[in-house]
């Protein structure tokens, strides 16, 4: 399962890179600190559908609800999206739900051997008009059954990373110290040195008091998905 859903994913970016959405141009799709995952054709997010995130089992959604609960409540009270923890529904590694729901399930390392202790996450690619209809997040099923090492903080940070792929925010990592590559952690960072938590492989808080909530930058990245619904005028 591992292998097809890494292989899902490939096959979808690959057939997204040859469309080019026609209203791409009119839209903002990224800045400091922020990326929208146009690769995969996503440009905007409803203003007035719920976004429920569910979950392959009680078992797991026992394990990860949680570990959003603090994101959910902060993009609720200050973004145009609406979000919700759902319940548990029966799911696909190789093809999206229904619409509006961002699926969470487990696999053992879903990005493959050669990234261990990896999560992934991806947007259902070319949605009609770039309207995000939710997506799907392979948590790694080593975080639970304790075969990685993983602390508290990062297992939060990353659950949260993880959903907001699937909902159509990418890795904003860009070339900051302008040696032609762009690296792992190279992200923007807060005065205070906290990094986007779309960041590559993951950023977010460190500290317990903030650890699982958006930076001002993920927060502007989801704010751009409404704003590009509403300049085109979608629900």
């Amino acid at each position: 399962m591992r292998k097809s859903f890494a292989c899902a994913a490939a096959a979808l970016a690959a057939c997204a890179l040859t469309i080019t959405p026609t209203h791409a141009a009119t839209l903002t799709t990224a800045g400091t600190g922020w990326k929208l995952t146009t690769q995969l054709g996503v440009t905007s997010a409803s203003p007035s559908q719920t976004y429920t995130v569910t979950y392959q089992s009680d078992t797991v959604r026992r394990w990860y609800a949680p570990q959003i609960q603090r994101a959910v409540d902060q993009i609720n009270s200050t973004t145009g999206l609406h979000l919700a923890i759902g319940g548990v529904e029966a799911m696909d590694p190789n093809k999206c739900g229904p619409d509006w729901h961002i699926q969470v399930l487990e696999l053992k390392d879903p990005m493959g051997p050669d990234h261990p202790g990896w999560s992934q996450g991806m947007p259902c690619p070319n949605p009609a008009m770039g309207m995000s209809r939710g997506g799907i997040v392979a948590m790694n099923s080593s975080y639970r059954d304790g075969s990685w090492n993983i602390t508290p903080e990062a297992l939060q940070d990353t659950a949260v990373h993880e959903v907001l792929h699937g909902l159509g925010l990418d890795h904003p990592n860009t070339d900051i110290d302008k040696d032609g590559v762009v690296e792992p952690y190279e992200c923007v960072a807060t005065s205070y040195g906290n990094k986007p938590i779309m960041c590559s492989p993951n950023g977010g808080y460190s500290t317990w008091n903030n650890v699982g909530r958006l930076t001002g930058y993920d927060i502007n990245g989801i704010n751009a998905l409404i704003a590009n619904a509403q300049a085109q005028g979608l629900g």
